[in-house]
């Protein structure tokens, strides 16, 4: 059996397509692999936001506590996606939860590591921040989408 390192795993994956090889390795050596049983929490609403995570396998549902209803689910990630981005800005806490549906595997990158490697080497930085709001603004586009699915046309 083959083992590749996790810089290799980080350029394969497709969020990273196109990067760098050294920045590859600069993500590399914040990163660690681990495994979520179904049902486990990556991160709670309220927990520090100090890592983010790749998901390689499995899926992992994203959900929001509505008052009075419980948890409500309004995003579901799969292997290629990437979970968390509040890591990003202070304060840096997770605003919800991310649940393992089923057994997920994935890389978690120490953000903290991240954060202090951007600010050594600003084109790394800048490279992160454009791969960082272009999933941003994806994520908003999707949640509008939905709001139109719920609420419909405003006329």
């Amino acid at each position: 059996m083959r083992t590749r390192s996790l810089d290799h795993l980080i350029c394969e994956h497709p969020f990273f397509a196109g990067l760098a090889r050294e920045y590859c390795e600069l993500i590399g050596g914040c990163a660690r692999n681990i495994r979520i049983d179904r049902g486990g929490y990556l991160f709670r609403e309220g927990e520090p936001a100090d890592q983010f995570f790749v998901i390689r396998h499995g899926h992992v549902v994203l959900e929001i506590v509505a008052p009075g209803k419980g948890p409500l689910r309004f995003l579901t990630l799969g292997p290629g996606d990437i979970a968390g981005v509040a890591w990003l800005v202070p304060p840096y806490r997770w605003v919800f939860d991310a649940q393992a549906v089923e057994l997920t595997r994935a890389l978690a990158i120490d953000a903290g590591c991240l954060r202090d490697k951007a600010e050594q080497n600003h084109d790394f930085g800048y490279e992160l921040m454009k791969r960082f709001m272009t999933l941003l603004v994806q994520r908003l586009h999707a949640a509008q989408l939905q709001m139109l699915d719920v609420y419909g046309s405003p006329r």
